[in-house]
């Protein structure tokens, strides 16, 4: 056994911060959490003064295999396999570096997503726990159609999705519309259709798995919503029709806030492809404004980053919070989305997403407050998961 004391927990059930803390954690696990806890004689102790500590994020959005480069599509076709594997095991280190030790992987070519995420649950690879959704199901021609599996009406995209389900993913990911990074493609246009998309989502929920759909046009997004999809990731033109329909049925919305706002940042300037900058340009605004909209209206709401997108580098991951306040949550919620929304959307609830007796012992601890000043959040001391110190040296 090993007791933490003398910190500020983030008690992200209560909402509150809790002062003088002491945690006992006992093999893997959280076993007594709270402000009266007594610490048992001869047990090790760690003292964190000063510091606050928070649960162990979880990022519902990324991809492993992109490298965050100016033009990581490019970058992928010509290089080698093993070469973008290599980096992709040093991409999962960075992002467990920073405070983040569950991911939800977005896609990736030849289901080498799945091969990262059998070696990480072996303990052949140092990085967050992974679920993961290997081949994304697209239109023909349709974005992501390079590293997806394309399929065009009911019966070609309910293979696919069986397809995806054989391969043993942990969700199906269906794209609804065109998006930035596919060169020729609108982000606002709708490509499959409800039915097409309905088929896919009822295959998964027949296996017992969740689905996510890339979504940015209202057209899409509603086709998705309405076909029963269990998220919507990026979710830029949404209307007030559409956060009513996601928050009656609970759907989570997955913003993915940052994926935009690094490519005009860095932009052409360094190598960004001009046409990912045009389109980004244009939907920033209403990337925010639908965010702040579903905020609102009720709509849950995880934490995803799009990372390995152009300088959206893997190991920054907490950025999106900083974004998510911009969009008027307070540091709070925010911090809320990136651990109890996390954890309900990828159904971890019951052993992550908050510090509890009886939790998995992953938490992260940093320098200052991040409920007072979200950015706080960057200044990660040590990361613990599963009770291992695996960054840092608190």
């Amino acid at each position: 056994m090993r007791a933490y004391k003398n910190f500020k927990m983030v008690d992200v059930k209560a909402g509150k911060v809790v002062e003088n803390c002491v945690i006992l954690v006992e093999g893997e696990y959280f076993k007594e959490v709270g402000a009266d806890v007594d610490i048992p004689e001869g047990v090790e102790t760690v003292d964190l003064v000063g510091k606050t500590v928070l649960p162990g994020i979880i990022d519902a959005h990324i991809h492993s295999l992109s490298d965050g480069s100016a033009d990581p599509h490019k970058v992928r076709e010509e290089e080698n396999d093993a070469f973008t594997i290599v980096k992709a095991v040093r991409n999962m280190e960075k992002t467990l570096q920073s405070g983040v030790t569950h991911i939800r992987g977005m896609g990736a070519s030849n289901f080498y997503d799945l091969g990262l995420r059998d070696a990480e649950k072996a303990g052949f690879l140092s990085g967050p726990r992974m679920q993961v959704s290997g081949r994304c199901i697209t239109m023909t021609g349709g974005h992501g159609y390079k590293e997806g599996r394309e399929a065009d009406g009911t019966a070609e995209v309910r293979k696919a999705a069986r397809e995806q389900l054989k391969a043993g993913v942990d969700v199906v990911k269906i794209m609804a519309t065109g998006g930035v990074m596919t060169r020729g493609v609108e982000p606002g246009s709708p490509q499959l259709t409800e039915e097409e998309i309905r088929a896919a989502v009822e295959e998964a929920h027949k296996a017992g798995r969740k689905t996510a759909t890339h979504a940015q046009g209202t057209e899409g997004i509603k086709n998705a919503v309405r076909a029963g999809i269990d998220s919507v990731e990026h979710g830029i033109f949404l209307d007030k029709e559409v956060v009513e329909m996601m928050a009656e049925r609970g759907t989570f919305l997955v913003a993915t806030l940052v994926a935009p706002y690094w490519i005009v940042e860095y932009g052409v300037e360094n190598g960004v492809p001009e046409f990912a900058v045009e389109k980004s340009k244009k939907l920033i605004d209403d990337h925010m404004n639908s965010f702040r909209m579903a905020k609102e209206a009720g709509v849950k709401i995880a934490m995803g980053t799009d990372a390995g997108t152009p300088f959206n580098k893997h190991g920054k991951n907490t950025y999106e919070l900083k974004k998510m306040v911009e969009a008027g949550m307070t540091p709070l919620e925010a911090v809320q989305a990136a651990t109890l929304g996390g954890a309900e959307l990828l159904e971890v609830e019951d052993v992550l997403g908050s510090i509890e007796a009886g939790k998995y012992a992953d938490m992260v601890v940093v320098d200052g407050n991040p409920l007072d000043n979200v950015e706080d959040v960057f200044n990660v001391e040590a990361v613990y998961k599963a009770g291992s110190l695996v960054a840092g040296t608190c």
